[in-house]
C-alpha cells in the first residue's frame, strides 16, 4: 500500500437550505473545495459520494453520485455511492483512500452532501419519511420493538422529574429521532454504573458552543453556558435539546492523491493520512469502537497520548464523552471528569470537537464525516483562524454510523499527520 494525502478539502456553512437540493448543495461544496485546490476537476480519476436519506426524501434512491456530479462536468470516471448511515462521509474517504492507497488512482474525490432539515410547516407524510430515514440507520425488526421500550422508560423518568420539580410538568419529549431515545438510555446506564452526572453532559455542550461561535461554517454559533444547556428543553432525560446535534442540511468533500503525483503538485501543504479503518458493530459484546480504534494506532504507529485533537461523533453529548474513553483519551468510566477538567476544550491537553461538533457544527448525515475530516485538515494546516489548537500535528476523526443494539453499527477511524510547521499556514 502507497502512502496517501489530502491536498484539498471543502465544506459549505450547514444550515437550513429550504430551497435547495442536493445538486445544489453539491455544486456549491465542488466550488469551495477546487477554489482551494492545486488539482483541477478534470485530474479526478474516480470519486466516491456519500448520502443517505436522498432516496426516502425524494426517491433517488439509485446513482445518487452520478446524478449530483454530472451535471458538474464529472462524468465516465468512476463514481461508488456510499450509504453506510452518519458514517457515510467517512466511508467515501476510506474509499478513496482504499483506491489510491493501492495504486488504482492517482487522484480521488470524496464527497458527501444531506439534507436533514424539515420545515415546521411540513405536511404529516414529509414528516414521517423524515423519522423513517433515521428508524432506517438502525436494524428496523429490532428498533421497532425496542423504541416503546426505551421511550416509555424515558417518559416515567420525565414524571419522576416532573414530581421532583426538577422540570416542569409537561416539558420534554415530543418529535425527536429514535436515536434520541437510545443515546439517552445509554448515558442513563453510565450515569448508573460511573457516576456520571447530567452537569458534565452539560459541560461538553457548553464547550462545545464555545468551539461553534469561533466557526463560521457551524449550523449553531451562540456560546451557551453549562447552566443554560441544563435549563433548555428536556429531550430524554438526561439529553437537553443544547446536548443534541440539530437537524440541518450540508455538504463537505476531499481530494485525496498517492505519494508520485504529490511531486508534480507546488504549494500542495499535503495532510498524511497515517491510518485509516473502517469497521462494522456487531451483536457481541466487545467494544468495536475500541478494537478500531487500537487498529487505528497501530496503522498509524502512534498511541492516544500522540493526539493533538480529535473530532468525534457527538450526535448528543453522551457521545463524545462515551468516544473520549473508547479512543484511550481517558480511562473508562472517566469521560464526565475529563471534560470538567478542561482537557477537552481549546488551550486544554486535547482539544475535542474543536468545530463545534456535530452539537454546533451540525450534522447532515452524509457529509458529517468529511466535514470533520475538513476541519482536522484546517488544524493541522494552522488554517482555523480562532478556533486554532496550538502546534497541532497529530489529529484523529472518529465518526459512527446507524445502530446495532445500542452500539455503532459503522465506525471509520482515521489519523492524520500535518505538514512539515513551515508550510502548514500561508502567509
Amino acid at each position: 500500500m502507497q502512502d496517501v494525502y489530502v491536498v484539498a478539502v471543502g465544506m459549505i456553512p450547514f444550515g437550513k437550505y429550504p430551497d435547495k437540493g442536493i445538486k445544489d448543495l453539491t455544486a456549491m461544496v465542488m466550488r469551495n473545495l477546487l477554489d482551494r485546490s492545486p488539482v483541477s476537476q478534470d485530474q479526478i480519476e474516480a470519486a466516491w459520494m456519500a448520502n443517505a436519506g436522498w432516496g426516502m426524501s425524494a426517491g433517488q434512491h439509485c446513482i445518487r453520485g452520478q446524478v449530483a456530479l454530472a451535471p458538474l462536468g464529472i462524468g465516465e470516471i468512476p463514481i461508488m455511492n456510499v450509504e453506510n448511515a452518519c458514517a457515510g462521509g467517512s466511508s467515501a474517504f476510506h474509499g478513496a483512500w482504499l483506491g489510491v492507497a493501492a495504486g488504482a488512482y492517482d487522484v480521488a474525490l470524496a464527497v458527501g452532501a444531506e439534507k436533514t432539515f424539515v420545515p415546521r410547516d411540513a405536511d404529516a407524510e414529509t414528516r414521517k419519511r423524515s423519522f423513517n430515514s433515521f428508524l432506517a440507520g438502525t436494524d428496523v425488526e429490532v428498533t421497532t420493538k425496542m423504541i416503546e421500550m426505551m421511550q416509555a422508560e424515558a417518559e416515567e423518568k420525565r414524571r419522576q422529574l416532573e414530581q421532583s420539580g426538577e422540570v416542569k410538568k409537561g416539558e420534554g419529549g415530543g418529535a425527536r429521532s429514535p436515536f434520541m431515545d437510545i443515546y439517552s438510555m445509554a448515558s442513563r446506564a453510565h450515569m448508573s454504573r460511573y457516576g456520571t452526572t447530567q452537569r458534565q453532559l452539560a459541560v461538553i455542550a457548553a464547550k462545545n458552543h464555545y468551539h461553534g461561535s469561533l466557526n463560521p461554517d457551524a449550523q449553531y454559533r451562540m456560546t451557551m453556558t453549562v447552566e443554560e444547556v441544563l435549563n433548555d428543553r428536556l429531550v430524554s432525560h438526561p439529553l437537553t435539546r443544547a446536548m443534541c446535534a440539530p437537524m440541518g442540511d450540508g455538504a463537505a468533500a476531499a481530494i485525496l492523491v498517492s505519494a508520485a503525483y504529490l511531486k508534480r503538485l507546488a504549494d500542495a501543504r499535503p495532510v498524511k493520512v497515517r491510518a485509516s479503518v473502517l469497521a462494522s458493530g456487531s451483536t457481541k459484546p466487545a467494544n468495536q469502537a475500541k478494537i478500531a480504534a487500537r487498529k487505528a494506532y497501530d496503522k498509524a504507529g502512534v498511541g492516544p497520548d500522540d493526539i493533538d485533537t480529535a473530532e468525534v461523533h457527538d450526535a448528543t453529548a453522551f457521545g463524545e464523552l462515551a468516544q473520549t474513553e473508547h479512543l484511550g483519551f481517558c480511562k473508562e468510566g472517566e469521560g464526565g471528569p475529563y471534560a470538567e477538567s478542561g482537557a477537552t476544550t481549546l488551550g486544554g491537553a486535547r482539544p475535542v470537537n474543536p468545530s463545534g461538533g456535530l452539537e454546533c457544527r451540525g450534522h447532515p448525515i452524509g457529509a458529517t464525516g468529511l466535514a470533520q475530516i475538513a476541519e482536522i485538515v484546517y488544524q493541522l494546516r494552522g488554517d482555523a483562524g480562532p478556533r486554532q489548537v496550538e502546534n497541532a500535528r497529530l489529529g484523529l476523526t472518529e465518526n459512527g454510523g446507524g445502530f446495532i443494539g445500542t452500539g455503532e453499527a459503522a465506525i471509520a477511524i482515521h489519523i492524520f499527520e500535518g505538514p512539515p510547521r513551515a508550510n502548514r499556514q500561508r502567509s
